[in-house]
């Protein structure tokens, strides 16, 4: 099974401003990826849904894209 991205790379808090990152974790269409898919602990995949809400919101992310 593939390491937690989080985990592997020492990352503790998963900033919202931090849009590089967050960025790998969405699909073309900007929809988060699933944790089967990304790999990542429930609890990452929490923080990470909230970060990227949160980016959202301040417009460092598209809702939707095509």
């Amino acid at each position: 099974m593939k390491q937690d991205f989080f985990n592997e790379n020492n990352i503790k808090y998963i900033d919202y401003k931090d849009v590089e990152v967050l960025k790998k974790f969405l699909n073309p269409h900007a929809r988060i990826i699933s944790r089967k898919r990304s790999g990542i602990t429930a609890k990452n995949q929490r923080n990470l849904a909230v970060a990227i809400k949160r980016a959202r919101f301040m417009g460092l992310l598209p809702f939707v894209s095509r």
